[in-house]
């Protein structure tokens, strides 16, 4: 079966830019959409009725309403919609995006995620899932997308640490014809953290930064032979992930970071890293989780 992409639609700004990048790149791979609908409320004065029916009617005509404009701009394109029930939204969440390539919902950024998701669901639909999530904020555009030319992609850790988040990096240029710049970034440890093994494979790298791009042009090897024809700058810089991050997507179409799951006693965490550029990056960001 091949997995649609899925777009979440609640109404607001951010759901509809969001439900068109979806529609754009279920175009680019050739795949269905689906518009889901979670029975959020409606806007007064219907969410202030008491009246369920009203309440229902409103979910899809919305969902007709942007099947409709999508269909006007992308003939062809295979749509499907559903209202979901709104009890256990973040369930409800998670199995739509279990059943899809990637989930992608409305973001407002610079400040608290909104509209679709709302409070501690949106976390969770994001540390949860083991599908990727993409944010898109009201303000994203086919223009401004195409203005652009690179696919922005954190890389940390081994090579296996971020395999699927470079793949979706990959994965998603070649489909667009733009180029990734794959960011590592790196600080430097207390000395009390050099083991006598560690301290040897420094020396022989030169230093830390050489250090730093052996291992980043390591992680890359693969999805480069894979993917040939996709051009690759590799960016090293000293810094906290996310400000190097945020500091090179301003020329980005899409910021792809990858998701450890991390659980706290007050519930799910989605990392310091996505928590920095899904409130601040100026473009779409795809959170990707770990293989």
């Amino acid at each position: 079966m091949t997995r649609p992409i899925t777009a979440g639609v609640d109404g607001s700004p951010e759901s509809e830019a969001a439900a068109a990048w979806a529609a754009r790149e279920a175009v680019r791979h050739d795949r269905p959409l689906r518009l889901v609908h979670v029975g959020t409320p409606a806007p007064e004065p219907l969410a202030l009725a008491a009246d369920a029916d009203a309440q229902a009617r409103w979910a899809r005509d919305l969902l007709d309403e942007t099947e409709q404009r999508i269909a006007e701009r992308h003939k062809g394109l295979a749509v499907t919609t559903d209202v979901l029930d709104a009890d256990g939204a973040a369930d409800a969440l998670l199995a739509v995006a279990r059943d899809a390539e990637l989930l992608a919902l409305g973001s407002r950024g610079h400040g608290p995620l909104v509209g679709f998701l709302l409070g501690s669901v949106g976390q969770q639909v994001i540390a949860r899932t083991e599908r990727p999530v993409v944010l898109v904020r009201a303000d994203d555009r086919a223009l401004t997308e195409a203005a652009a030319h690179e696919v922005v992609v954190g890389q940390e850790g081994d090579p296996e640490d971020s395999a699927a988040a470079l793949e979706f990096a990959f994965r998603t240029a070649a489909a667009r014809g733009a180029s990734v710049r794959a960011v590592r970034a790196w600080n430097l440890p207390p000395v009390f953290a050099y083991s006598a093994a560690s301290l040897e494979l420094l020396d022989e790298a030169g230093g830390m930064e050489p250090y730093e791009k052996k291992a980043l042009g390591a992680a890359l090897a693969p999805w480069r032979e894979r993917y040939p024809d996709v051009h690759v700058v590799e960016h090293v810089e000293i810094g906290s992930a996310g400000q190097v991050l945020l500091s090179v997507a301003q020329r980005a179409q899409l910021l792809v970071v990858g998701r450890r799951a991390r659980r706290t006693a007050v519930g799910a965490r989605i990392g310091s890293v996505a928590h920095a550029v899904l409130h601040h990056a100026p473009c779409p960001v795809a959170v990707v989780p770990h293989a």
